[in-house]
């Protein structure tokens, strides 16, 4: 662009001084000051020449003669002859844009080739190949490999395998933790509390509350969340509890039974049942740091009325801050206005839901 304006620049500065072979060499000279005055005119400092001054200066210097170079132009001659090479430069120089060879590829389409390949570390090239088109989406496999490459994925198998957060979540499937807690009431009696997590889904299993937690009462209440696990389809693998003296070796024998293996976590870490300890401060946060508890009863119908909030309407973030048991999902338009709040456990927790229709 700058070189045909160049060009044209060129021809009308010629035309100038072939017009009057005296005095159009003169008008050409007063033209070039009178542009070089705007010039310095616009910013004090260092004078800074734009693109189209360049292209006026240029062009006026083929056309009057290099001896009157130094008392005309504030440049140098050897600027004014470097500005003349850029432009014919610019002149030979090719567009960029590929013409020749294989079209990229579309970056949606390498988006994802590269997220198939990063959460399938045994796929090749063939492989993803294969899956794009059963989607109608048509890449060589040869393309595909290059673009892996040129990303540091390499060949398969390849990319160290599995994460740790995938790993971790394949082995949490058949995982449950349990726990004890203990709730000081009103008057000053200490209740115990027997709660059942598992870590796949975050589902709480309140198992009961009793000031005596005897052996008996835990293995039967052992009993009565393996059965109700059970009917919920939750296999259990392993049993994650801590070292507490309650639980006994019929507490154990209960989940044996059911041919799964008992964890201990070691002596003092309670990080090592870091979700179960999770639940308990979010439990004493969210409900019972705020209700003075007057008895076993109202206890339990708080910690049912929490469980049931946490098991279908609170967000996890483990779980990209789905639910652990999903109701009915709501329509996608929902307006503003339809919203509203209902209050649990006297207030302290705030449920939102969709006006019914």
């Amino acid at each position: 662009m700058l070189f045909v304006l160049w060009l044209i620049v060129r021809l009308l500065t010629r035309l100038l001084v072939l017009s009057d072979a005296d005095d159009g060499s003169k008008d050409l000279e007063i033209l070039v000051l009178r542009h070089q005055l705007g010039v310095l005119r616009r910013k004090t400092g260092r004078t800074r020449c734009t693109a189209r001054d360049r292209v006026l200066l240029a062009a006026a210097s083929r056309m009057l003669p290099r001896q009157r170079w130094a008392s005309l132009f504030l440049v140098t001659p050897r600027t004014l002859l470097r500005w003349h090479r850029t432009l014919v430069r610019r002149k030979w120089t090719y567009s960029k844009a590929r013409t020749l060879g294989r079209p990229p590829v579309d970056p949606q389409v390498a988006d994802v080739i590269l997220r198939m390949a990063r959460e399938n570390a045994w796929w090749g090239c063939v492989r993803i190949c294969g899956e794009l088109r059963k989607l109608g989406i048509r890449v060589g496999a040869t393309t595909i490999r290059a673009l892996l490459r040129r990303r540091g994925l390499g060949p398969a198998p390849r990319r160290s395998g599995p994460t740790w957060t995938q790993f971790l979540r394949a082995q949490a499937e058949g995982i449950v933790a349990c726990d004890l807690f203990t709730v000081e009431t009103i008057r000053c009696k200490t209740l115990c509390v027997l709660f059942f997590l598992r870590l796949s889904t975050r589902q709480i299993v309140l198992a009961g509350v009793t000031a005596r937690p005897d052996m008996a009462w835990v293995a039967q209440r052992a009993r009565n969340a393996a059965m109700d696990l059970d009917d919920r389809g939750v296999p259990i693998r392993f049993l994650l509890r801590d070292r507490d003296a309650k639980f006994t070796r019929s507490f154990d024998d209960v989940f044996g039974s059911e041919g799964g293996q008992v964890l201990r976590t070691p002596i003092r870490a309670p990080k090592a049942n870091a979700d179960a300890e999770r639940w308990v401060q979010t439990v004493r946060a969210e409900c019972l740091d705020w209700t003075l508890v007057l008895g076993r009863r109202h206890l339990l119908r708080l910690l049912r009325t929490d469980v049931r909030h946490d098991n279908q309407q609170r967000s996890h973030r483990s779980l990209a801050l789905a639910v652990p048991e999903p109701q009915e999902p709501s329509s996608s338009d929902v307006h503003p206005q339809e919203v509203r709040r209902r209050d649990v456990l006297g207030g302290l927790i705030h449920e939102y839901h969709e006006i019914a229709a």
